[in-house]
């Protein structure tokens, strides 16, 4: 075998494997770019399925639990992330003994808690104040669950402006 000629095919077998890494490299950080852009993270299980069924910006939700309506209603609209909120609940129908309570989370996710401890207002109404903070996955769908002791609880499913 010619010396010069096995020199040659060294020569061209070193082209690939730069060319190769080369490739490699660009598609990792073109991963890696399109992995920290907000909200395109790996979804969270469950939050496929999630619906939203609370379009909270246009005005209060209602649910009906066993002969009990439940009305949610949170202000200042838009409801946004990070700010100080007004939560207030209503109820129609058989009056419960305690006052409900309101648990903040996001669907598909565990989270620390967050409730938020209604004081009643009227025979029917209760108020408080709480915060819906900012998911660092920059998603935005949310779930306050309101709970009525000895009667039931109703999800509403909402976004939420950041």
């Amino acid at each position: 075998m010619n010396p010069f000629k096995a020199d040659q095919v060294l020569q061209n077998r070193a082209v690939f494997p730069r060319s190769f890494c080369f490739i490699l490299k660009a598609f990792i950080l073109l991963l890696l770019f399109r992995a920290s852009l907000p909200g395109s993270g790996i979804p969270a299980a469950g939050a496929a399925e999630t619906k939203i069924n609370c379009n909270i910006h246009d005005g209060a939700c209602s649910q009906s639990q066993a002969g009990l309506e439940i009305t949610l209603n949170i202000s200042p609209k838009p409801v946004k992330a990070m700010r100080d909120l007004a939560f207030k609940v209503s109820l129609a129908g058989d009056v419960p003994e305690q006052a409900p309570y309101i648990d903040l989370g996001m669907p598909g996710m565990k989270m620390g808690p967050n409730r938020v401890i209604l004081k009643k207002i009227s025979r029917t109404v209760y108020e408080a104040k709480g915060v819906i903070v900012r998911c660092p996955s920059g998603r935005r769908t949310w779930r306050a669950t309101v709970t009525v002791p000895g009667r039931g609880k109703a999800d509403f499913i909402f976004d939420v402006v950041y």
